[in-house]
């Protein structure tokens, strides 16, 4: 009795793992081009904002490692996706807010080359963006 319920208890822990890949999106984070990336999460027509920051480096002296912080000011924000143009898979991330909680996030990127780093906030029903362009000395994918 104890087999079945120590077999039965560790298909339940591995359920929930299951459960979050059930989530992935593929098309999106599978993208090879920026435009399908943002297809691939909805945002094909997201409207240019000021109210989501970007605080990177101007000049990355080494694209292996590169800090981005991200917050949106856009009210209601219940998701933010970083897409990165010049990289070979340009999603680097979505990350889902619950209400209340602050739309911010800090993470480090690689980038192969200079690149534009768009940003896109989603809120109400709508989608935000924002634009920095980040300079890279090193290649961090690859080169």
């Amino acid at each position: 009795m104890t087999r079945r319920s120590l077999l039965a208890f560790l298909g339940l822990l591995l359920a929930k793992p299951l459960s979050v890949l059930a989530a992935w999106n593929e098309q999106a984070f599978g993208a090879k081009t920026a435009p399908d990336a943002l297809k691939g999460i909805g945002a094909s027509a997201a409207a240019p904002s000021k109210d989501i920051v970007i605080e990177a480096p101007q000049i990355a002296e080494n694209g292996a490692v590169v800090p981005i912080e991200i917050s949106s000011n856009v009210p209601g924000t219940t998701a933010i996706a970083v897409v990165i143009e010049k990289n070979p898979f340009p999603l680097a991330g979505r990350f889902e807010f619950k209400e209340g909680a602050l739309p911010f996030v800090k993470l480090n990127v690689k980038m192969g080359e200079t690149s534009d780093v768009r940003v896109v906030a989603f809120a109400g029903g709508k989608q935000f963006s924002a634009t920095r362009e980040i300079k890279v000395t090193i290649g961090g994918c690859g080169g």
